[in-house]
């Protein structure tokens, strides 16, 4: 999980163009400044191409932290 976490921190932090991030898993949405609504479908997007892996319409609603992100990305990920 510790690689997820890596890919994931440098992913976050070059989307949001933002060095100070530092993602964990309980981190959310709300404790991002930019990580609205509009952002978040183009960062699902972003994740999925990192991973090489489609998130389900559920799986996507259902992510209240980005730990059930790398739950999620550990269970079914490829190129890990």
């Amino acid at each position: 999980m510790e690689q997820i976490y890596d890919r994931l921190n440098k992913l976050f932090k070059d989307f949001f163009d933002d060095d100070t991030i530092e993602i964990d898993e309980n981190t959310t949405a709300g404790e991002i400044e930019d990580w609205d609504s509009l952002n978040h479908i183009t960062l699902i997007d972003t994740v999925e191409s990192e991973f090489g892996l489609k998130f389900t319409m559920g799986e996507v609603s259902g992510m209240k932290n980005v730990g059930e992100m790398a739950r999620i990305i550990k269970e079914r990920g490829k190129r890990i």
